[in-house]
C-alpha cells in the first residue's frame, strides 16, 4: 500500500503542479481581460462602431474558441468564465468569434441599446426594398475589405440573373463608389460582358484613401474578379492604394472620379442617375461609405481652400502651421503623423474636454506628443473663425488668434440617410439586433 501511495504521489504532485500553472494563467488572463474592460468604460469606449458580438451568457462555454478566432486579439476577454466584448470600441466586425463558438452563443447585430445604427434594408441578394438598386460593403454594415470584396462580386451575379439587364439605350449596372466593395463590382461586371460604369466622388479606393500615410491597414486573402487571389494580411496604405490603382488600370474599368451622385430617379425601365456626368442604367448598386458628407464646423471661413476633411498625405503640410480638429482616432492619428513632419507646428483642437472616442493607443501617443512638446493639445476648445493667415480659437483661457496656414476638420461624416431615404430605400434604425 505504501508503495501504490508512493507511486502515485510521484504522478499527482506534477499534475498539480500542471494545474496550479493553468489555473494561476486563466486568473491573470481574467484580470487582464477585467483591466481592459474598465479602461473602455472609464474611457467612454464601451460603443462599438459597427457590427459585433452580442454573446449569451447562458450558452458560453468559457472555451476562448472566439478570442482565440478574433483577428484583433484584445476585442474579447474571459470575464467570470464567460466570453466579453472587453474592448467594443476595437471591434470591426470580422465575424471569426460566431463562426467558431462551438455553442452558438454569439449572434452578430447592430447597434446597442443605448445607441442605434441606421442600416439599409437589404435581402439576401444584396437587393434593397426598391427593385433593381442593390447594396454592398460598408454602407450595408460590413466594412471590412474582404467581406465588401465578396459582396460587390456577388451582388453582380444577383444582378446579371434579375432578368433587368441587356435593355436597349441604357447601361446594365451603374456602380456608385470605388472602395473595394466597388471595385469589385465593376470587375464582375466587365467580366460577365455586362455594360456598367463606375462612379466615385472622390478617388480610387473609397475610405482607405482617407488614412493617414503609413497607416497600417488590416485586411485578409481574397478573390478578385478578373485577377483571383491577392494575399494582403498586414500592409500599409501606400502599398495598398497602390494595388488598387494597380487593378484598376490593368483590368481598364470603366471609371469616373470627382464625380458625386445627387440623386436615383425611378424610371419607367429602370433609373436615371443624376450627377456631373448623368446616366441611365436597369439597375444600381451601391458601395459608398458610411461616412457619407464630411461634417462641417460651420464657422466663418470655412470655405476657404486651406480647410480640407481629411489628411491624404502629412509630408504636404511640411513647415506649416496646421490646426486638426476632432476627438476621434482620425484626428489624433492626423495629429500624430502631421506632427512627425520637420517644421510643422501642430496644433489638435477638441471641444470635449477628454478624448472618448479614440483608442487608449492613440490617446497615450497625443498626450505623450504634447508633454514632449511636439505639438500643442487643446481640450475644450473651439474654432470661431478662419481667417486667411490665422484663426481665432475659443479655448478654456479665452480667445486667442493663432497663426495658421492650413486646416484639418476631422469630425466624421453625415450619413447617407437623407440621399437612400431620397430614392426610396428604407432604412431602419437597429439597436442591438441582427
Amino acid at each position: 500500500m505504501d508503495q501504490l501511495l508512493a507511486v502515485g504521489g510521484i504522478y499527482l504532485v506534477p499534475a498539480l503542479a500542471v494545474m496550479s500553472l493553468y489555473w494561476g494563467l486563466q486568473w491573470r488572463k481574467a484580470r487582464r481581460a477585467r483591466a481592459i474592460f474598465s479602461a473602455s468604460a472609464e474611457a467612454g469606449l464601451l460603443e462599438p462602431a459597427s457590427l459585433h458580438p452580442l454573446i449569451d451568457n447562458t450558452r458560453c462555454l468559457g472555451c476562448a474558441t472566439c478570442i482565440s478566432a478574433c483577428p484583433e486579439k484584445q476585442v474579447l476577454g474571459l470575464v467570470d468564465n464567460r466570453a466579453k466584448l472587453i474592448e467594443p470600441a476595437s471591434c470591426i466586425g470580422h465575424g471569426a468569434c460566431h463562426s467558431s463558438c462551438p455553442s452558438q452563443a454569439i449572434q452578430l447585430v447592430f447597434g446597442t441599446e443605448s445607441r442605434g445604427v441606421d442600416i439599409p434594408h437589404i435581402d439576401a441578394q444584396f437587393q434593397t426594398n426598391i427593385e433593381g438598386i442593390y447594396i454592398a460593403g460598408e454602407l450595408g454594415g460590413m466594412g471590412l475589405i474582404r467581406n465588401a470584396i465578396e459582396q460587390g462580386r456577388q451582388a453582380i451575379e444577383f444582378i446579371e440573373k434579375n432578368g433587368r439587364c441587356n435593355r436597349d439605350g441604357q447601361l446594365d449596372v451603374v456602380i456608385v463608389g470605388a472602395g473595394p466593395a466597388g471595385i469589385s463590382a465593376a470587375m464582375a461586371a466587365s467580366e460577365k460582358g455586362l455594360t456598367y460604369h463606375l462612379l466615385e466622388q472622390d478617388t480610387i479606393g473609397g475610405t482607405i484613401a482617407h488614412y493617414p500615410r503609413g497607416k497600417v491597414v488590416m485586411t485578409a486573402p481574397a478573390t478578385l474578379p478578373l485577377i483571383g487571389d491577392f494575399q494582403f494580411k498586414e500592409t500599409t496604405k501606400e502599398s495598398l492604394m497602390a494595388f488598387w490603382t494597380d487593378v484598376v488600370e490593368r483590368t481598364r474599368l470603366d471609371v469616373s472620379t470627382g464625380v458625386t451622385v445627387e440623386a436615383i430617379l425611378a424610371t419607367p425601365n429602370g433609373f436615371a442617375i443624376q450627377s456631373s456626368q448623368p446616366r441611365i442604367a436597369s439597375n444600381v448598386l451601391l458601395a459608398i461609405g458610411r461616412r457619407g458628407t464630411p461634417r462641417k464646423l460651420g464657422v466663418p471661413g470655412e470655405d476657404q481652400s486651406k480647410v480640407v476633411y481629411s489628411l491624404v498625405d502629412p509630408e504636404q503640410y511640411r513647415g506649416q502651421k496646421v490646426m486638426v480638429v476632432g476627438g476621434g482616432d482620425s484626428a489624433l492619428e492626423a495629429a500624430l503623423s502631421l506632427a512627425q513632419e520637420p517644421g510643422t507646428e501642430v496644433l489638435l483642437s477638441y471641444r470635449n474636454e477628454a478624448f472618448n472616442r479614440a483608442k487608449a493607443k492613440n490617446r497615450d501617443s497625443i498626450h505623450q506628443a504634447a508633454g514632449a512638446g511636439k505639438l500643442r493639445l487643446e481640450l475644450g476648445s473651439q474654432i470661431l473663425q478662419i481667417g486667411e493667415n490665422s484663426i481665432d480659437l475659443k479655448t478654456t483661457n479665452g480667445t486667442e488668434c493663432i497663426e495658421n496656414d492650413a486646416v484639418i476638420v476631422c469630425a466624421g461624416g453625415i450619413l447617407p440617410t437623407p440621399f437612400l431615404r431620397a430614392a426610396g430605400i428604407e432604412v431602419e434604425t437597429r439597436f442591438g439586433t441582427a
